[in-house]
């Protein structure tokens, strides 16, 4: 099965009639508009609307979950990743670019490590 991501618009019909899932089938026969399940990635997809956004540095904290996560950051050639010590870290830097930039980033691990940086998230409201 294709695990590309196509139109998510609804079920479409697969030439037998049959419903499948949406990102089954292209949502044209183009073969440039339809990516392939190796390129199109959840990190990749995040990384290209980073940059499109405005984000060109990403403030992180490299932990077990989400390396994945940081090499597609990494291989995106928009964005620079600056690491930081810890989270709380990593989410005043981010508040600091968002406030001189107009959106900033911060990438850390769940848990604690999310925990961490929610104090500065409640820090960029205040």
């Amino acid at each position: 099965m294709d695990t590309g991501i196509g139109d998510v618009d609804g079920p479409k019909a697969a030439p037998s009639g049959a419903l499948a899932c949406p990102a089954t089938f292209p949502a044209s026969s183009s073969p440039a508009s339809f990516a392939t399940s190796a390129e199109a990635t959840m990190g990749r997809h995040l990384a290209r609307r980073l940059v499109q956004v405005g984000v060109s540095d990403v403030f992180a904290v490299p932990g077990d979950f989400n390396l994945t996560l940081l090499d597609h950051l990494i291989a995106e050639p928009g964005l620079r990743l600056i690491g930081c010590c810890n989270e709380l870290n990593a989410g005043y830097a981010a508040d600091g670019y968002a406030r001189a930039k107009g959106v900033g980033a911060c990438a850390v691990t769940f848990t604690v490590g999310g925990l961490s940086v929610l104090n500065a998230i409640a820090g960029a409201y205040s």
